[in-house]
């Protein structure tokens, strides 16, 4: 039976986190990960090109939160970075988020200035006070014909649902520009860690306090473990509770397949990411990991991404019939005042990285302070 103060399930950005805060001022931190490896989706590290390569995906950090800045910056030192994505569409590369570029390409136009765009925009969007789902966002902001193809069918290929089957709020988190600007983010901090996301994970977790154990399943071993004072879990809520046999009904959450190639050639495509958002592939996206950082390899790898609804989850797929299971789930959670659901699964909530960070400081700060409340009363 192993015993530890503070409990915490997973080690992606919140449970590192928390473990972090945590050992920083004296308690002795139990993390258990059913990975075989730290920095959850984060987790990243050198192929057989040579090339680091992110085994889930790209992360791009960006924020305006100098909190959250400084905060990372104890554990790496950060290279600029700013992000920038093309999309495929009728035979060329457009930028995205739709700026001035993309309708002029698409459209065959000489738009100049962010005067002309914005009237541009006005006599081509569908006036939506209040959008009820993705489709309406996305209509009110470009309109019907950059809607069929930069939007329907991209976001049926990742959520295997069409815009009107989802809340609005999942395409209204996508940016349009009156401008020129390519960046896919428009944060005052975008950077990249100079050793990888994996080792900024190692830093973090590199604490005398902190227990690690891989490869370990929690809900599976659960009576092992005693004596805790707060227990953190940041898997899949429904989960959680199918474990304590209150499992009313699964949530829904999108996978990704990650189809990995060596490619004998410098490059494969001119940019890191290119999006796929027709009907002519299944996927959604190449990502050439040899441009970030501009490394250097005499072959490159890419790899292609396919949305599923096998293997592990990623994404919480926000809609009204999720959100009601959800909602069933945070008023069990909440019951239980020493168990902490935090982060994207736990909280069936999208969190962009510095989101994630934020979340998991901001409920240190507030527990510490709750502790401090009831020491002094």
């Amino acid at each position: 039976m192993k015993q530890t103060d503070i409990l915490i399930i997973g080690a992606g950005i919140s449970g590192a986190v928390l473990a972090e805060r945590y050992a920083s001022i004296g308690k002795k931190v139990l993390v258990i990960e059913k990975r075989s490896h730290i920095a959850g989706n984060c987790y990243d590290y050198t192929d057989e090109n040579g090339i680091l390569v992110s085994k889930y995906g790209a992360h791009l950090f960006h924020t305006n939160d100098q909190t959250v800045w400084r905060y990372v910056n104890q554990f790496s030192d950060w290279y600029p970075w700013e992000h920038k994505v093309k999309a495929r569409v009728d035979g060329k590369s457009v930028p995205i988020p739709v700026n001035i570029t993309t309708v002029n390409e698409l459209f065959g136009l000489s738009i100049e200035d962010e005067q002309q765009m914005k009237v541009w925009l006005e006599e081509n969007r569908i006036p939506i006070s209040r959008p009820r789902n993705g489709k309406e966002a996305v209509l009110n902001r470009v309109g019907a014909v950059l809607y069929e193809k930069m939007f329907r069918h991209y976001t049926k290929k990742q959520w295997d649902k069409y815009p009107e089957e989802l809340d609005a709020s999942v395409l209204e988190r996508i940016p349009v520009r009156t401008n020129f600007d390519d960046r896919y983010f428009s944060d005052e901090c975008q950077a990249l860690p100079a050793g990888g996301y994996t080792q900024l994970f190692e830093n973090m977790l590199d604490h005398p306090n902190i227990e690690i154990l891989l490869d370990t399943d929690y809900l599976e071993t659960k009576n092992h473990y005693s004596g805790y004072e707060k227990l953190f879990y940041t898997g899949p809520i429904d989960r959680f509770f199918e474990f304590t046999g209150q499992l009313t009904e699964k949530l829904e959450y999108r996978s990704i397949y990650f189809a990995k190639e060596t490619i004998d050639a410098e490059y494969f495509q001119e940019n890191s990411v290119v999006n796929y958002p027709g009907t002519d592939t299944r996927y959604t996206r190449i990502v050439e990991y040899k441009h970030f950082g501009n490394q250097k390899s005499s072959k490159t790898t890419i790899v292609k991404e396919y949305t599923t609804d096998e293997g592990e989850p990623y994404y919480p797929v926000p809609n009204p019939k999720n959100q009601e299971i959800y909602s069933s789930y945070k008023t069990l959670a909440e019951q239980l005042p020493d168990i902490h659901f935090v982060g994207r699964l736990a909280n069936y909530k999208y969190f962009n990285m510095d989101e994630a960070f934020k979340n998991a400081l901001d409920l240190f700060e507030n527990l510490q302070d709750k502790n401090t409340l009831k020491t002094a009363g």
